[in-house]
């Protein structure tokens, strides 16, 4: 059975050790930190739990540092992940759902940003596949955008940001 969650202070360890043993750096002061803003009510994290065992999260960034977002008051979904050996099985999908159900409560609109390297082609179909579209602005590094002929690294930091409006969804 899928269930999904707040972040608990139980996760940080359990998360972080899950996410080392397929050798990505997901340290466990990362989640620590995760659970502070999800006190404080900046980051509401989403932890997804397939018959118990940890599956994948999402967070939801209230004012993100993506400046035509923030200006805009559009919540950005960040920092979506499920561990390979439950993907194809619906948990992200039920985890942008949730995500999304979330910001609805304070925004008709839903941003996230995504990644340009080949790592990243399975979340951008995902993405415009869930109907989010480029917001226009080009690509961001460092959620600060990229002026013509700048040279940036090819990381993480660089992103396309897309938008979906969520009003259309509840009429």
């Amino acid at each position: 059975m899928l269930e999904i969650t707040p972040l608990t202070a139980d996760d940080p360890p359990r998360i972080a050790q899950a996410f080392a043993a397929i050798g990505w750096d997901k340290p466990e002061a990362q989640f620590a930190r995760y659970l502070d803003e999800q006190t404080a009510d900046d980051r509401p994290v989403l932890v997804a739990r397939l018959d118990g065992e940890f599956a994948g999260y999402v967070t939801v960034m209230w004012v993100p540092q993506y400046a035509p977002f923030r200006e805009a008051g559009i919540p950005e979904i960040q920092d979506f992940n499920v561990l390979p050996q439950f993907r194809r099985r619906g948990i992200g999908t039920a985890l942008m759902d949730a995500a999304e159900a979330l910001i609805a409560t304070r925004s008709a609109t839903a941003g996230i940003g995504v990644g340009l390297y080949p790592d990243y082609g399975p979340a951008q179909r995902l993405y415009v596949l869930r109907g989010y579209l480029p917001d226009g602005r080009g690509i961001a590094w460092n959620a600060i955008p990229v002026t013509p002929m700048q040279e940036v690294m090819v990381d993480d930091d660089l992103a396309l940001f897309f938008t979906r409006e969520l009003i259309s969804d509840a009429e």
